[in-house]
């Protein structure tokens, strides 16, 4: 498909087998980082957003299938690593106003290896230190308990989303690199709408796709039928994971996150970022959905799903922002992840 940036009128042809039918598509102008805007809903207009559905003729079947399925999946849930101890203690320190520095350096400690990583993100360009820090104690008076507290989010989860994810064709690092974009994004969205959501929106932006986690060897085991599935641009990859899988990663990563004991609206936000008109009041799952579409734009950690998803325009419209902004905000969650990265890269 031909599409032209209408800033620098730069013309790029398209793969058709890569839009998805019916969606509105978003996406940087790689000369100008514009955004540009495909509407690709062609006599399906006012069509609403409902979840999906399976035939008649396929319904038994799919349903004995799927239920099976259903119970496999829920149980390896289960293999994944729990949420350092560690860590645990940390957030409850952090959330204790009596708490001190040295109460949280103390328990920190314990985990070399997330000590050690978290001195490594405190070292980013990000943060702009103008000497090193060494310890962990040194990092709690230079930083702060606010960006301790996110520091110690992201050390607990980067080695776990750095994996590699073959049936969502990301690579060693991909899916921490979109997480962080997701998670920054969430960040300056929760600024503007609801600063009070700023934390716990930036956490859940780094945990969102937690379910791909999960799901990624059952993708590839049907590479086939995916590739089947989508083969004429009709559905999305979302689509094709509920109607083959019998669940979406969505829904798996809020079945992971209840067994991490995350809060209440972090989960259901979570469970909702690719719908979040399906979500009732629950603002965080529209600051997640814009957050991830625009990561998907910058093409920061992208799979094989990248261009599957399309950006709500409720949420957009509950969230106060305008399309013109997606550049901006784009711009700046693609810096923030640069300097984040930069530590780690060096090792």
């Amino acid at each position: 498909m031909r599409a032209e940036c209408t800033h620098c009128h730069k013309v790029y042809q398209i793969p058709d087998e890569r839009l998805p039918a019916g969606k509105k598509v978003k996406f940087p102008c790689p000369s100008c980082k514009e955004v540009v805007e495909l509407d690709l809903r062609a006599n399906q207009a006012g069509q609403a957003d409902s979840p999906p559905s399976v035939s008649s003729k396929d319904a038994g079947k799919d349903s004995t299938i799927g239920e099976a399925l259903k119970r496999k999946i829920l149980r390896t849930v289960g293999d994944l690593p729990p949420m350092p101890q560690a860590v645990s203690k940390a957030r409850q320190i952090l959330a204790n106003p009596t708490s001190s520095f040295k109460d949280l350096a103390i328990v920190l400690v314990t985990d070399q290896a997330i000590a050690t990583r978290i001195l490594k993100m405190a070292n980013s360009a990000y943060y702009g230190l103008s000497n090193k820090v060494s310890s962990i104690q040194q990092a709690s008076v230079v930083l702060g308990y606010k960006t301790l507290a996110e520091l110690v989010t992201m050390a607990s989860t980067s080695k776990l989303m750095s994996k590699t994810l073959k049936g969502y064709g990301l690579e060693a690092g991909a899916l921490w690199q979109h997480s962080l974009a997701v998670a920054f994004g969430a960040r300056f969205i929760a600024n503007k709408k609801d600063p009070a959501l700023s934390d716990d929106a930036f956490a859940a932006g780094l945990i969102h796709d937690a379910g791909k986690l999960v799901l990624d060897g059952y993708i590839l085991e049907r590479k086939q039928a995916f590739e089947e599935f989508m083969a004429d641009g009709q559905e999305s990859f979302l689509t094709a994971e509920k109607e083959i899988l019998g669940f979406d990663h969505a829904e798996i990563a809020f079945e992971i996150c209840k067994g991490w004991n995350v809060p209440e609206d972090m989960t259901i936000g979570i469970r909702y970022h690719h719908h979040p008109s399906w979500s009732e009041a629950n603002t965080l799952s529209s600051i997640l959905h814009v957050a991830d579409g625009i990561a998907m734009m910058s093409g920061l950690g992208t799979g094989i799903d990248a261009f599957s998803y399309a950006i709500d325009d409720g949420a957009m419209e509950l969230l106060g922002l305008e399309s013109q902004e997606l550049s901006k905000i784009m711009t700046q969650v693609v810096a923030s992840v640069q300097k984040t990265m930069e530590e780690f890269q060096r090792h």
